[in-house]
């Protein structure tokens, strides 16, 4: 945000010259969020999946995840700079929004798994949660087995 307002506020279509003190200040913000990314936001992405799955969809959901992962960071990196000529110095405020709304995804659909073992996942923290509930199988349905007739030999 504060470098969206810096470069909003300084820089115009007709001007290109941000001034040498601002430009310093401008790529020290970049830094300063760089590095709060990368022992924050960063790690998430890997680190939730590789504790939340059960242990049943583990290796499916972490692959999934991986390749969503990598899928979205392509996507960005192809975007960006498209992005940048059009939106200028909007994009800050673009990608601040969406720190925003992750924010209040982690807060509100996140459950805690602190303490809780691989396990016990499923049982103890999402068939517990209050939205994630409705999509994990608790296992005590009586599904019908219907037994198709065999050919005759």
């Amino acid at each position: 945000v504060i470098i969206s307002v810096l470069l909003g506020v300084k820089v115009k279509d007709q001007s290109n010259n941000l001034g040498h003190g601002m430009a310093i200040l401008v790529v020290v913000f970049v830094c300063l969020f760089v590095s709060s990314f990368a022992w924050s936001w960063g790690p998430l992405g890997w680190l939730i999946p590789s504790e939340t799955f059960p242990l049943e969809t583990r290796s499916a959901g972490q692959s999934v995840t991986v390749c969503v992962n990598l899928l979205f960071t392509f996507v960005i990196a192809q975007s960006f700079l498209s992005m940048l000529c059009h939106l200028k110095y909007a994009i800050f405020a673009f990608f601040s929004a969406w720190v925003i709304i992750m924010s209040f995804f982690v807060l509100f659909l996140l459950p805690e798994t602190k303490g809780v073992p691989i396990e016990e996942m499923a049982e103890r923290v999402w068939m517990q949660h209050w939205f994630w509930r409705r999509f994990i199988d608790d296992g005590h349905h009586h599904h019908k087995v219907v037994e198709l007739p065999q050919a005759a030999a």
